[in-house]
């Protein structure tokens, strides 16, 4: 009896008892590339990726693979959008406000100074229009978005000098993380430098610069800033909630099978939620030792958040009259973000407002 003879009279179970394998179309072996922007030593944000992979790779069987590289392995660190959309790589991990010289409004999908903090930020891309309207912006570069992570409030970042007043921000240089927050730290006659994470140290080391922010005191405490800069100020008002991105070729996501798609996005979530995670609960330590370590930790002043909303407003006004895109997505940004203070005013600043004056 020939094998087609036991296919057709003995169903599945017969295959199985005379030991004949059924023809199966496996599902083929996919392969992508990963471009970071973020330098390999922060296991926090440029963890974020390899989170991210390893669920990929898990879900998949091993059948769907993504190899992560670091910033400057594979192309400049703020260079990871031109390689999706040029479709050198398939994929990159990164903040979509690097972007800002391209189009205002890359920024809005990642944070805007006195923007949406972290869980603003969330509920408005899953449950307001920001994913919706962010891909339809994307969808001019041939890509899409998936959430890649947030690291909460930032910080304000570290200077040589104190800053008592808007005066003392003069001709200060500093590293600042968007062309958004230069534009308008610009109008405080504040000098921007534009450098990536893994350079940040050895400028504020010579004095090419005079002050850097980065992110938050775990990641800070790791890169060594406060062993060059003792002043530490709070807090980044430039980036109440920024979300970092993972930017997908759409020729590339299109390929993919419809249970690949779905590990996609599982995976980006699972690696949204761990990366916010990991900041809430490794920032209070790094904050402390900090402390042990006698950094001066300092409040902005009053008048200098005030004219910082007033130049991020001039700012703002400028970028609603030369990109449609920009006003199109910041008139719905803002107009969620004024429900969203309004109750956060009621039940969790109210309760946080309160925990902060007792003893645990």
């Amino acid at each position: 009896m020939d094998r087609r003879s036991i296919i057709k009279h003995a169903g599945i179970a017969g295959v199985l008892a005379a030991g004949v394998a059924p023809a199966v179309h496996a599902q083929a072996a996919v392969r992508w590339r990963l471009a970071s922007s973020f330098p390999k030593p922060l296991d926090t944000i440029y963890g974020g990726a390899e989170v991210f992979a390893n669920a990929v790779k898990a879900m998949s069987g091993g059948k769907f693979e993504i190899s992560v590289h670091a910033g400057g392995e594979l192309m400049p660190a703020m260079g990871v959008a031109d390689g999706v959309q040029q479709g050198s790589v398939e994929m990159c991990h990164t903040v979509p406000y690097y972007f800002y010289g391209k189009n205002p409004a890359f920024a809005l999908g990642s944070a805007i100074p006195f923007g949406l903090n972290s869980r603003q930020m969330n509920a408005w891309m899953m449950h307001g229009n920001g994913r919706k309207l962010m891909d339809e912006f994307y969808a001019g570069y041939g890509m899409m978005s998936f959430a890649g992570g947030n690291t909460g409030t930032q910080m304000g970042g570290w200077y040589r000098k104190e800053i008592k007043s808007v005066a003392d921000l003069k001709g200060l240089k500093m590293r600042l993380g968007g062309g958004l927050v230069g534009e308008v730290m610009t109008k405080m006659g504040v000098v921007p430098q534009s450098l990536p994470g893994g350079e940040i140290y050895q400028a504020l080391e010579k004095g090419t610069i005079d002050a850097a922010e980065w992110v938050g005191p775990y990641d800070d405490q790791k890169l060594g800033f406060n062993k060059v800069a003792p002043h530490y100020y709070y807090p980044g008002w430039w980036e109440g909630g920024p979300e970092v991105d993972f930017f997908v070729n759409q020729k590339a996501f299109d390929a993919l099978s419809p249970e690949n798609k779905a590990i996609v996005q599982a995976a980006s979530s699972h690696a949204a939620v761990d990366m916010l995670a990991k900041y809430d609960a490794r920032n209070p330590v790094a904050l402390k030792q900090l402390i042990g370590a006698k950094i001066k930790l300092l409040p902005f002043t009053k008048d200098v958040l005030d004219a910082s909303f007033k130049a991020s407003q001039e700012v703002y006004a400028e970028n609603d009259a030369k990109s449609p895109e920009w006003k199109k997505i910041y008139a719905d940004f803002r107009n969620f973000q004024r429900d969203q203070v309004a109750w956060f005013r009621v039940a969790e600043g109210r309760f946080d407002s309160y925990m902060q004056t007792v003893k645990l």
